[in-house]
């Protein structure tokens, strides 16, 4: 018997490990059992979010503009999307008992602008004990994923940002700074998804039934 309670769960990983596919395999997985759930992403998740999204992951590549965000603006337009998902969206659900999916959160912040680009820690600290508050995942999948089998997935997705486009030097630095992340702490997972089959969608939703037993 599985009990009615909120659940914030998230994956969390680089570009081309499939944690988008797998969160959207989740849902449907929990749908099918009659959970009340919900399916969100970062950055975005309302429409004031996504168009923030729209403009850090789009807009900003468009002909013509040769200017670039400055690292910090880059995390404050993250964090400002974050603001309004957090509080438009997240909490409200859970407050209802539902339980919610993110594809992608704070650990991403933390290994793409802290690990990637240098991005002062306590900068980012100080704003999100203000978004969050006391706000912070039951459970996060990490899924780490092999070089040759990221590459293939990016070169399939017809629609791509500019976080699809970095060097796999980056991506390498960015996936040990979501395993460091990870270590030690009970509730995460940390799964192998190189692989495609259906193995990692079943060990997925048999780690999130276990918290709502």
């Amino acid at each position: 018997m599985y009990k009615k309670k909120p659940l914030f769960i998230v994956f969390e990983g680089v570009e081309g490990c499939g944690k988008s596919f797998q969160s959207k395999k989740l849902f449907n997985n929990l749908k099918k059992k009659n959970f009340d759930v919900i399916l969100t992403r970062e950055p975005g998740g309302t429409k004031s979010a996504e168009l923030i999204r729209n403009l850090i992951l789009k807009d900003y590549f468009q002909k013509g503009i040769n200017e670039k965000f400055n690292k910090y603006t880059d995390t404050l337009l993250y964090l400002a999307a974050r603001n309004e998902h957090v509080h438009n969206k997240i909490k409200p659900a859970l407050r209802k008992k539902k339980i919610v999916i993110c594809d992608r959160f704070v650990d991403s912040t933390l290994a793409y602008q802290v690990y990637g680009k240098k991005v002062k820690l306590n900068f980012i600290n100080e704003i999100h004990k203000i978004i969050l508050g006391k706000l912070k995942p039951d459970i996060t999948f990490v899924l780490k994923v092999s070089p040759k089998s990221s590459r293939k997935r990016l070169l399939k997705r017809r629609s791509k940002n500019r976080y699809d486009k970095f060097s796999q030097s980056f991506y390498n630095k960015v996936q040990k700074s979501f395993i460091r992340l990870s270590k030690n702490k009970k509730n995460y997972h940390i799964f192998d998804s190189s692989k495609n089959d259906t193995s990692l969608e079943d060990l997925i939703l048999k780690s999130t039934l276990k918290y709502l037993e």
